[in-house]
């Protein structure tokens, strides 16, 4: 598919360190017990977090803000059976603000945060965002808000993260449930994912003049081995109808767009990109 773009955008791709699960968590019922095997071993997979910088003449735009720098460690964020079943590592580059000032972005020259959900690896460092108008479903706005309000202990939502929203006053902008395919500048679309491995999912495809077309799904697809066929829905999960219904949708668009799926958090193809440090797609 050729792409015919006046805009011409650059695509930064941003390391903000590892996490590691229980892979059960990733892949549900990876390796379930059997009378053969009545102790079938558990097996603990690290994979990539990361960040999408869209450098685009219309205004900068963020997928995702990673992992909170204060997340881990005694006084960290995250509960201690948080940091103990999720735990995560990165350096101190690796932290989204530095990850920008490599790049020489200020968080306040960011016109538009996409929150593909409120987890605590995608919604860590949406604080630092004030200027920005941070988009996000509105099931997922209001599930979070609504677990917060009534303190329902939920590993994936962050207790420190939503205070730190709220007090920092961010402009929010809802995604509903019938909206989809929101244009935010010349070739870059959010796609309303709907209920699946959170309560609503967006993702954001984006056309580049000469690589061409990228969907950017973040836990819509986790890895490539979640995307099958056969598909194999995730551990962490909310709606596995939707799960299943996103994930060929997915597939449909990129086979009628020509576009590349970029997953969540799948190791074998984050080594393939090319990180912020090394240069950019465009």
């Amino acid at each position: 598919m050729t792409n015919i773009l006046k805009a011409h955008p650059k695509l930064y791709v941003m390391d903000n360190g590892r996490m590691s699960m229980d892979k059960n968590w990733m892949i549900a019922m990876h390796r379930p017990a059997t009378v053969a095997a009545p102790n079938a071993p558990s097996e603990m997979v690290e994979f990539p977090i990361y960040t999408v910088l869209v450098d685009h003449p219309e205004g900068k735009i963020l997928f995702d803000t990673s992992c909170n720098p204060n997340s881990m460690g005694p006084s960290g964020r995250w509960a201690e059976v948080t940091q103990s079943t999720f735990p995560w590592r990165a350096s101190e580059e690796c932290y989204l603000h530095h990850r920008l000032e490599q790049l020489k972005v200020r968080p306040e020259d960011i016109k538009f945060v996409i929150a593909s959900h409120l987890h605590l690896d995608h919604a860590g460092c949406l604080e630092m965002f004030t200027n920005a108008t941070v988009i996000v479903h509105e099931d997922e706005f209001h599930g979070a808000l609504e677990v917060y309000a009534r303190n329902q202990k939920s590993g994936a939502y962050i207790w420190g993260d939503i205070d730190a929203w709220i007090k920092n006053n961010l402009q929010w902008k809802t995604i509903r449930r019938d909206e989809d395919g929101v244009a935010l500048a010349e070739g870059v679309t959010v796609l309303n994912f709907g209920s699946g491995h959170a309560w609503g999912m967006l993702g954001l495809q984006v056309s580049l003049p000469e690589y061409g077309n990228i969907i950017l799904a973040s836990d819509a697809i986790y890895t490539a081995e979640s995307y099958g066929p056969p598909i194999k829905p995730p551990g962490i999960i909310y709606d596995s109808v939707g799960f299943g219904r996103t994930v060929e949708r997915i597939r449909n668009l990129a086979t009628q767009t020509n576009s590349e799926v970029w997953f969540g958090h799948d190791a074998q193809q984050f080594q393939s990109f090319r990180k912020s440090t090394e240069g950019y797609y465009e």
